[in-house]
C-alpha cells in the first residue's frame, strides 16, 4: 500500500492492528477518545504509533462557536500532542456548544463575515498554542442559512486568514453538493490544493424521503463511486495524504484495508501518469 494512505483507528480493530501490524501508510484518530493518559486507547495508540505515522482528528473544540475557546480541552490536546508526536491535527468547520453546554453534533456555520473573523481568530489562538498547523475540515450539511457566502468562499477565506492547512473530505462534499445542488468541480475549483495536507473518503446514507433523497454522512459503507471520481480528479493533479473513514457497522479490518488498498492504486496510477507527462 502506498505510504499516503491510511485508516481511522477503531476499537475492533486493535488487537488485528497489534498482533500483525498490516501494510498500512498511517492511522487516525479522534483525539478526545484518547485525552486519558492511563485508558487503554491511550496504552493502545503509543503501542501503535511505535509503528505507524499518527494523525489527530478533532471533534470536540467547537471552533465555530461564540463560546471562548475551552481552554482545558486545548491543554488535554497539547498533551496528547506532545506525547503522541502527530504528522497532522485536524478540525471541523463546524460548532457544537452554546454557553458551555455542548451538542453531540457537527452543527453547520453561517457563511459570514462575522463568523469568519471569528473562526479565523480561533485557529490562529490553536495554532499558537500547538506550535503547530491546524487542519480544518469540510463539513457535510442538511440545511443552508439564506445569507452567507459560499462555503468553498468561507474556507479558503478561512485559511487565508488563519494561515490553517485544509483537511477536504471528499464523500462530505459529494454529500453536500447533492443535498444543496451546487457543483463539486466549482468547488474545487476555489480551493488552492496546495493549502490541503488531507483527504478523507467514506460512505454515506441515501435516505429516502417525500420531498427526495437525502444523503446522510454516516461513514458506515464503502465509499461510492461518484467520491471516487473526485478523488481520481485530485489525484490526477498532486498526492495528497488520504484517509478511508468506516464509523458504523464497522466492518473486519481486511474489508477496510481493500477499500484503502483501493486509493493507493488511483494515487500511484495517477503519480506514474503526472510522471510521464512530466517527462514528454
Amino acid at each position: 500500500m502506498h505510504s499516503s494512505i491510511g485508516i481511522g483507528l477503531r476499537p475492533p480493530h486493535y488487537q488485528t492492528l497489534l498482533a500483525e501490524r498490516p501494510d498500512i501508510g498511517w492511522l487516525e484518530v479522534h483525539s478526545e477518545n484518547y485525552f486519558e493518559p492511563h485508558s487503554r486507547a491511550f496504552h493502545v495508540l503509543n503501542q501503535l504509533a511505535e509503528h505507524y505515522p499518527i494523525s489527530l482528528h478533532g471533534v470536540g473544540m467547537s471552533l465555530g462557536s461564540s463560546d471562548p475557546l475551552d481552554e482545558v480541552h486545548l491543554a488535554r490536546l497539547r498533551a496528547l500532542v506532545t506525547a503522541i508526536k502527530p504528522v497532522r491535527i485536524s478540525e471541523h468547520l463546524s460548532w457544537g456548544s452554546v454557553d458551555g453546554r455542548y451538542f453531540n453534533d457537527l452543527l453547520p456555520m453561517p457563511y459570514t463575515r462575522a463568523a469568519l473573523a471569528q473562526m479565523s481568530d480561533k485557529i490562529k489562538a490553536v495554532q499558537d498554542q500547538l506550535g503547530r498547523e491546524l487542519l480544518i475540515e469540510n463539513p457535510s450539511s442538511y440545511l443552508q442559512f439564506a445569507e452567507g457566502m459560499p462555503e468553498w468562499d468561507f474556507l479558503a477565506q478561512l485559511q487565508q486568514h488563519s494561515g490553517c492547512g485544509l483537511l477536504l473530505d471528499l464523500n462530505n462534499l459529494y454529500v453536500s453538493a447533492s443535498n444543496h445542488g451546487f457543483s463539486c468541480m466549482d468547488y474545487l475549483a476555489a480551493i488552492d490544493l496546495e493549502t490541503v495536507k488531507e483527504i478523507h473518503l467514506a460512505g454515506f446514507t441515501d435516505k429516502a424521503l417525500e420531498q427526495g433523497h437525502l444523503y446522510i454522512d454516516t461513514h458506515s459503507c464503502p465509499v461510492v463511486e461518484p467520491v471516487w471520481a473526485l478523488y481520481r480528479a485530485i489525484c490526477a493533479r498532486r498526492s495528497i495524504p488520504t484517509l478511508v473513514e468506516w464509523d458504523l457497522e464497522i466492518p473486519a479490518l481486511s474489508v477496510l484495508i481493500a477499500e484503502a488498498d483501493k486509493a493507493s492504486q488511483i494515487a500511484e496510477l495517477a503519480m506514474a501518469r503526472r510522471q510521464e507527462n512530466h517527462h514528454v
